[in-house]
């Protein structure tokens, strides 16, 4: 008879042997932790990065989603799930969650900073680490480096210029997204006295890129509005919550019209503002979404990206209790759910 330590087929989070084993064979494995258990099970999970920050003055690009990975549903990028955490690990689980790129020192010829990553580690399995959002591309003058977005687990929104001042013909790149991450922010328009920022990228969708891509002046067609990509939906908690979505591009208006403020994308993309204060087009906290840029021809700093989140799902029956870091603790028909807003541990 065949002899597996493996899955069983009806349940794929529990383990089981098959077969007929000695006493001696099934303590060996005990003693390294690889023989089945009736407390033990497989550890479902998503890991969700802080989001990047929006870019700062005249129209700046939104912040990027948080890189969106999970072993439950579709991962970020319509990616497939990965594999969870096998039943076989034991030990300490340290979660670390991470936080939302800053806002740009002050305003000026400065960038605002990439969303931190969040991660599960454990000497078991090799870590599983989640990239920050890009930070969206800032006013920068004559310096087509701060333009651009930022790359990240979604990339950041490009800025926008101005063709009469900057004299360019086409607008700035968004930036790069991680693979099976998230996807890239949108790039910047060129106006007529006018700046068009490109959306930020969300989990599940690209940011806007600008229909304003050469010196335009036309009234009649003030191009499209830049928002943010959306982000990835996950069941993982029992209901549907979306994670990672883009801040929205920031615009000034100029004779070419304007396209409306950036709106943000689902899952804590924040939208585009004019107040001075840029608390309110910040991404939400523990969504991974990416802060927004600013509204109007001021120089006000873009918003903050929204901080991370990781959550872990195991059979009740499984579920040790040990924990650190305060997790919201809740059940979801036969599971556990545990839900980290900030960084803790867990003891499988």
């Amino acid at each position: 008879m065949t002899r597996i330590i493996g899955p069983k087929a009806t349940d794929p989070t529990i383990y089981e042997a098959v077969g007929v084993w000695t006493l001696k064979e099934a303590q060996d494995f005990r003693g390294e932790n690889t023989w089945p258990r009736a407390d033990r099970a497989d550890i479902e999970w998503v890991v969700v990065a802080g989001g990047g920050a929006g870019g700062q003055s005249y129209g700046g690009g939104g912040g990027g989603g948080g890189g969106f990975r999970t072993s439950y549903g579709t991962s970020g990028a319509g990616s497939s799930a990965e594999a969870n955490i096998s039943a076989v690990v034991s030990g300490v689980l340290t979660i670390t969650v991470g936080a939302g790129g800053a806002a740009a020192a002050s305003t000026g010829y400065y960038v605002g900073s990439q969303g931190s990553p969040s991660a599960i580690a454990n000497p078991g399995f090799t870590t599983i680490s989640s990239v920050g959002g890009g930070r969206g591309g800032s006013y920068g003058g004559s310096t087509e480096s701060l333009y651009v977005g930022g790359p990240g687990g979604s990339g950041g929104g490009a800025a926008g210029r101005d063709g009469w001042v900057e004299g360019t013909s086409g607008g700035s790149a968004g930036g790069a997204a991680t693979s099976n991450q998230g996807l890239a922010g949108g790039s910047g328009g060129t106006g007529w006295r006018g700046y068009y920022g490109g959306g930020g990228g969300g989990s599940s969708e690209v940011g806007t890129s600008s229909t304003h891509l050469a010196n335009q002046n036309v009234a009649a067609d003030p191009g499209v509005r830049c928002d943010g990509g959306d982000g990835q939906a996950t069941t993982i908690s029992g209901s549907s919550v979306s994670y990672a979505g883009g801040g929205g591009g920031g615009v000034v208006a100029g004779s070419d019209g304007t396209p409306g403020n950036g709106v943000g994308g689902a899952g804590g993309g924040a939208t585009a503002t004019t107040t001075s204060a840029n608390t309110d087009r910040s991404g939400t906290v523990n969504t991974g979404g990416g802060g927004a840029g600013p509204v109007g021809s001021v120089s006000i700093l873009g918003g903050v990206g929204g901080s991370g989140i990781v959550v872990l799902r195991v059979l009740t029956s499984a579920y040790s209790g040990t924990t650190t870091g305060s997790p919201t603790v809740s059940t979801d028909s036969s599971h556990t759910v545990l839900t980290y807003t900030s960084s803790g541990t867990y003891t499988a």
